[in-house]
């Protein structure tokens, strides 16, 4: 059993939260020297079937153990590391601002209404003018933040890792409404990602929860069952959404650790099918397939309608594939080698391949044209794919 999220307890009593932070990235080295780590798959050759070129790269600072992602929105894409956040031009890499925090960052990036968002390892929400960078507000939430921060209307969402979800005022940072969940005592780093469409909020939970949201004012519209935690210890009852939830306008899916991907009726939350797999980075979804990058670093296509299985690319093994990005004619993911390797969306062989200066852990984002990832190293790559 590979991982490589960090892994959190987390024990929620009315005094609070404690957190374990001293895990490693294998499962065996949380409790223990454990197994030694297996050897990544070789690199199988191929012939190119696109162009993949490296566009522009920009530095963040040292994203240390987090997992940041950036954002992109018209032709600006903002990231964060560090205690830095950037605002990039996309079609240059131009910066157009970098402004250093002061605060040890742990989240982001957001972008939304005007705002560059990042979160903070003891709770700061940070918001900063998407023009210049200067700081509007910053709150303070209940501890570590986590994933990235949405802003839409008049609110700006964000998540704790204490099992919270935050609706601030997007004026000034106040608080709206707060939803709160109790968290199993073990859970991952980089679980519990969010995604806003047609005025409802899906977040994904520790547990296996995924529950829909009305963002205006955090009240529940319903709740499902992704996985169902089993087992006699609590590492092996670990069954946590990974990554965000992925929509289209008739059903969200989402996918756990020690679990399965399902998908459900977006309005009622009744389940339309699902699969067993087992996740630790996360899916992406197109007109028609649902990608998902299981934790054996295969990355599987299945019909979204259906759940049919289609084709499945295990020539990655042991590589820390992150979760897929869909763009089109391809499917993108990165791994822990710095490798950025392109599939085709087709039948998932590979189309093109190219290297970073270090590991990739988060899934790389669309920035249209093309798509950038960000490093352990903390540099924000653009690639044109053609």
């Amino acid at each position: 059993m590979k991982m490589r999220m960090l892994v959190i307890g987390v024990s929620l009593a009315l005094s609070g939260c404690s957190t374990v932070d001293s895990m490693t990235s294998t499962v065996g080295g949380w409790f223990g020297s454990g197994p030694a780590k297996v050897k990544p798959a070789e690199l199988v050759e191929f012939k190119p079937a696109a162009d993949l070129a490296e566009a522009w790269k920009v530095d963040t600072g040292d994203v240390g153990s987090y997992l940041f992602s950036p954002q992109a929105e018209g032709d600006n894409v903002v990231a964060a590391g560090g205690s830095w956040v950037v605002r990039i031009a996309a079609p240059t890499g131009s910066l157009a601002w970098r402004v250093d925090t002061g605060v040890k960052l742990s989240a982001g990036a957001g972008v939304g209404q005007g705002l560059a968002l990042a979160g903070g390892s003891e709770g700061e929400l940070l918001a900063l003018d998407m023009g210049n960078g200067q700081l509007r507000w910053k709150a303070a939430l209940s501890s570590e933040v986590t994933g990235q921060p949405l802003a839409l209307a008049d609110t700006v969402i964000a998540r704790t890792g204490d099992g919270r979800v935050h609706g601030l005022s997007l004026a000034d940072g106040s608080r709206k409404w707060l939803y709160t969940r109790n968290l199993p005592s073990l859970s991952l780093r980089g679980s519990g990602g969010m995604v806003v469409r047609d005025g409802e909020l899906y977040a994904g939970f520790p547990g296996g929860k995924l529950v829909a949201l009305n963002p205006a004012n955090g009240a529940q519209f319903w709740e499902a069952t992704v996985a169902l935690p089993r087992g006699a210890t609590e590492l092996e009852r670990v069954a946590d959404i990974m990554g965000s939830p992925v929509v289209d306008e008739r059903q969200v899916c989402a996918v756990a650790y020690q679990g399965r991907v399902a998908c459900f009726d977006r309005r009622t939350g009744s389940l339309l099918w699902s699969r067993d797999t087992s996740s630790n980075s996360g899916l992406a979804m197109d007109e028609v397939n649902l990608y998902v990058t299981d934790d054996k670093d295969a990355v599987t296509a299945y019909n979204k309608k259906s759940g049919r299985a289609g084709w499945r690319q295990d020539k990655l093994a042991h590589r820390l594939v992150t979760a897929p990005l869909a763009l089109g004619a391809w499917v993108v993911v990165g791994d822990g080698e710095g490798y950025v390797h392109v599939l085709s969306a087709d039948d998932g062989s590979f189309v093109a391949r190219a290297k970073v200066d270090s590991g990739v852990r988060t899934a790389p984002v669309d920035i249209g044209p093309g798509f950038v990832v960000e490093t352990a190293k903390g540099s924000v790559v653009a690639f044109r794919l053609k």
